[in-house]
């Protein structure tokens, strides 16, 4: 057992058993973790690895370094209770995970989203960078236009 964990360092007591039994041995895996546990066996931890660069590695993602410098905003979906489906946009401060706007509706869309942003670019001014992920209300092309003539980064 000792020689297989070295072997497979990120296994599990369950994996390691099943190998155990490929090999011939007549073991459940109550007993491996029993086992494994006496003998102190943990698998190796893979580093978390932060979303800091796009998939392709050609941009760092930058990190808020004061309040306004970063805003983020995304749709949740959800059903009321007579199963009829609303949306809401949120739109929050990365520095200071404050929730900027919720918008709440049936349906909302790429002109609803520049309505929200407006509002907020009036009450608080105008950030440094906006983030949002790539669905379709996001990548329509007014509202990239609008981002663009207010002088935010995307």
């Amino acid at each position: 057992m000792i020689e297989l964990t070295r072997q497979y360092g990120r296994y599990g007591y369950r994996r390691i058993a099943a190998l155990l039994r490929d090999a011939g041995w007549h073991v459940n895996d109550k007993r491996v973790e029993r086992l494994w546990r006496r003998e102190g066996l943990v698998p190796i931890k893979q580093p978390k690895n932060g979303r800091l660069w796009l998939n392709d590695g050609s941009c760092v993602r930058l990190r808020p370094e004061r309040r306004d410098h970063v805003w983020s905003y995304d749709f949740v979906h959800c059903r009321t209770d007579d199963g009829k489906a609303f949306r809401t946009l949120n739109i929050i401060d990365e520095y200071s995970r404050e929730c900027l706007a919720i918008r709440v509706d049936r349906k909302l869309n790429s002109g609803h989203v520049i309505d929200a942003l407006s509002d907020l670019f009036i009450l608080r001014g105008v950030p440094s960078f906006i983030r949002s992920d790539n669905g379709p209300e996001f990548v329509a092309q007014a509202v990239q236009d609008w981002i663009k003539a207010v002088g935010v980064f995307c």
